[in-house]
């Protein structure tokens, strides 16, 4: 409760500069004061919206305007209270419930996209339901489950999202591999080292109903992954 009066309260500032033109806030940007007035507002907002997605803003601006004016609320302060607590029930059910329908709907497009992906020339379906793609074959040893490899990997969504890329970053990463989800358990050891491979994991195979991080819940993941070396 608190913690959204505190959130609603500063993030005004960047309500009262949304209401401007772009051309209208630039002159009035004049000063370090406003500068520094615009900042606070726009940085606020911003890490709000995700948890206040939508809000009445002139009924938003005319309560800031009236507090900063020390003019008498147009809703009692007791009253304030009941009512930011019955809005932030409101927000927290409506996330809920996008929560929830976009759980399910991953579930539909993560078995459309196993199934589709599956029928793909050069596509192993594996029985616990991982499916794989050789890239590169290499002709180095193949790990077992409790070896510690050295990968070069990109992982992504199925909308094309890169959630984590040791390519990017430009350094390969070195873990035991009974320590990561279980589609790379099982499907690294598939990889002679110098080889390439595009995985396709399903859910139960990654992070499951739960998600974790920047990956949803019920999320489809492809990985590209390249076995640099087993680690002695």
């Amino acid at each position: 409760m608190k913690k959204l009066w505190v959130m609603t309260t500063l993030s005004a500032a960047v309500m009262l500069a949304a209401c401007n033109k772009p051309a209208d806030s630039a002159k009035k940007l004049e000063t370090e004061d406003a500068k520094a007035a615009y900042s606070i507002g726009y940085m606020t907002a911003k890490s709000m919206s995700a948890q206040v997605p939508s809000l009445e803003t002139k009924s938003y601006i005319a309560g800031f305007k009236d507090a900063y004016a020390k003019k008498d609320p147009a809703i009692k302060e007791e009253d304030m209270k009941t009512v930011l607590m019955a809005f932030e029930a409101k927000i927290r059910k409506e996330a809920e419930d996008k929560q929830k329908k976009d759980a399910a709907e991953a579930v539909t497009k993560g078995a459309t996209f196993l199934a589709e992906n599956g029928k793909k020339a050069g596509v192993t379906t594996t029985a616990s339901g991982l499916q794989y793609e050789v890239i590169k074959q290499g002709t180095g040893a193949k790990p077992t489950a409790t070896d510690t490899v050295k990968v070069h990997y990109e992982g992504k969504l199925l909308d094309g999202t890169v959630f984590d890329s040791s390519i990017k970053r430009g350094e390969p990463v070195t873990f035991p591999l009974n320590q990561v989800i279980a589609g790379w358990t099982e499907g690294v050891q598939l990889m002679a080292i110098g080889s390439k491979y595009k995985f396709v994991i399903p859910a139960n195979l990654a992070y499951g109903e739960q998600g974790g991080g920047p990956i949803p819940p019920n999320s489809v993941l492809t990985f590209e992954v390249e076995l640099l070396e087993i680690v002695k």
